[in-house]
C-alpha cells in the first residue's frame, strides 16, 4: 500500500562560512543543491537562506549581508565561541525567526553554536543536518543539549561521525548527500591520471596525495577551492617535481569532465570526514577511490570492488592502491552511485525525517 507523503514547506538555513557557489563551504554547497532539487521534484516547496552572493541555479535563495564566520575546522577543540560584529549567521537566523511561521520545518546545515542555542526559540520545528565530527567542546555541549531536549532532531552522515560525540545513540543518521547520475558521464577508458577534489587546507592532507603521483609518475589532478594558500605554496615548494595540474573550483558540469576521465580519485583526510561527497561523484563517474580508513570514506567504499581503503596517513598505501586500481570494474562504481548513493535514495533518507518531525 502506497502512503502518501504530505508536501512540505521546508526553510533551509546554509552555512555561514561563505557564499552558496563559492566553495568554501565544502561538501555542504552540494549537499544543500542536491536536497533542494530533488525535494521540489517532490513537491515540496523550498526556500534557502544563505549569505549574500549566493547562487545554485535556479533554486530560491534570500540573501543575507554580514561578516562570515570562521570555519570550526580551523579552531581548537577548547575554543571560544566568537562572532564578528555584524554576523552573517545571527542574519541569517533572525531572518527565519521572522519568516518561520510560513513553512512546516527548518533545515540548518551550519556547524555553528548560535543555531543549536536559539532552538528552543523557534516554534517551528528545526532539523539539524550535523556535517562534522566533534571539532570544539562548545559546538558539542550545544548540540547534546538540542538532542536530549527534541529528540530525533540531530541528523548525521555517518555512524563514524557520531562516534565522536559522546551523544552518539542520541543522533539519526541521514547519511551525507546523493548524487543525479544523469548529471555525472560514465567512462570506462580512462587516462592514466588520477584526481584529488576537496578544500585546499591541512586537514585534506592533499601534501599525501600530491606524494604518492610524485612516487607513481602519474598525474595528478586537483580541483577545489584554496582555502589556505599559505598551505598550498607549501605543497608546491615541498614537491616541486610532482606531476600536478591544479584545475581551481569548478561547477559540477566541469568538474565530472575533468574527473572521468582519471583511472582513479584519492582521499587523504587528516581528520574524521564525516561523509566525502566527492567520493560518491567520482562513483558516479565509474571512478575507483582509494581512501585513508577512516571517517565518512570508510562507509561509503566497498574496499576491493568500488575503490580501496588504506592505512590512514601511509603515503605507500595510497602508492600500493594506485597500483591495482586495473582489478576495479568501473561499473560496480557507477551502480553504486546509482543505487545507493544517488539523490533519490537519499531523498526519501530525508524527506521522512522531516515528515517524523513534523506530523
Amino acid at each position: 500500500m502506497n502512503i502518501s507523503v504530505p508536501k512540505l514547506k521546508i526553510l533551509i538555513l546554509s552555512t555561514p562560512v561563505g557564499a552558496l557557489g563559492s566553495g568554501l563551504g565544502g561538501g555542504v554547497e552540494l549537499t544543500i543543491s542536491n536536497l533542494a532539487h530533488e525535494l521540489q521534484s517532490r513537491g515540496h516547496t523550498i526556500e534557502i537562506i544563505a549569505p549574500a552572493g549566493s547562487h545554485l541555479g535556479d533554486l530560491s535563495i534570500i540573501q543575507i549581508p554580514g561578516e562570515l564566520q570562521l570555519t570550526a575546522q580551523t579552531q581548537e577543540q577548547a575554543a571560544a565561541i566568537v562572532m564578528p560584529g555584524d554576523p552573517v549567521l545571527a542574519n541569517m537566523w533572525a531572518t527565519a525567526r521572522s519568516i518561520q511561521h510560513d513553512y512546516d520545518v527548518i533545515l540548518n546545515t551550519a556547524f555553528d553554536w548560535l543555531p543549536f542555542y536559539l532552538t528552543p526559540f523557534f516554534d517551528t520545528p528545526v532539523a539539524h543536518f550535523v556535517s562534522m565530527g566533534s571539532q570544539i567542546a562548545a559546538i558539542d555541549t550545544a548540540i547534546e543539549r538540542v538532542a536530549i531536549d527534541y529528540p530525533g532532531t540531530i541528523g548525521v552522515c555517518t555512524r563514524t561521525q557520531a562516534q565522536t560525540f559522546s551523544f552518539a545513540d542520541r543522533c539519526c543518521v541521514v547519511g551525507g548527500s546523493g548524487v543525479d547520475p544523469a548529471v555525472y558521464q560514465y567512462c570506462d577508458a580512462p587516462e592514466n591520471t588520477l584526481a584529488w577534489l576537496g578544500r585546499i587546507s591541512p586537514e585534506k592532507a592533499l601534501e599525501d596525495a600530491v606524494a604518492a603521483a610524485e612516487r607513481t609518475g602519474i598525474k595528478l589532478k586537483i580541483m577545489g577551492k584554496i582555502q589556505d594558500p599559505d598551505y598550498w605554496a607549501q605543497i608546491q615548494r615541498d614537491y616541486p617535481r610532482a606531476p600536478i595540474e591544479y584545475l581551481g573550483f569548478l561547477p559540477t558540469h566541469e568538474l565530472q569532465q575533468a574527473l572521468r576521465t582519471c583511472k582513479g580519485m584519492l582521499m587523504t583526510p587528516r581528520w574524521v570526514e564525516a561523509f566525502g561527497n566527492v567520493a560518491i561523484e567520482a562513483l558516479a563517474c565509474g571512478v575507483p577511490v582509494i581512501a585513508y580508513r577512516r571517517g565518512g570514506p570508510a562507509e561509503i567504499i566497498t574496499d576491493g570492488k568500488t575503490g580501496f581503503l588504506v592505512e590512514p596517513d601511509r603515503v605507500e598505501g595510497l602508492v600500493a592502491a594506485i597500483n591495482r586500481l586495473a582489478e576495479i570494474d568501473r561499473a560496480d562504481c557507477r551502480h553504486a552511485a546509482e543505487t545507493v548513493f544517488s539523490q533519490a535514495a537519499w531523498g526519501t533518507v530525508m524527506e521522512n525525517w522531516f515528515v517524523r518531525l513534523v506530523v
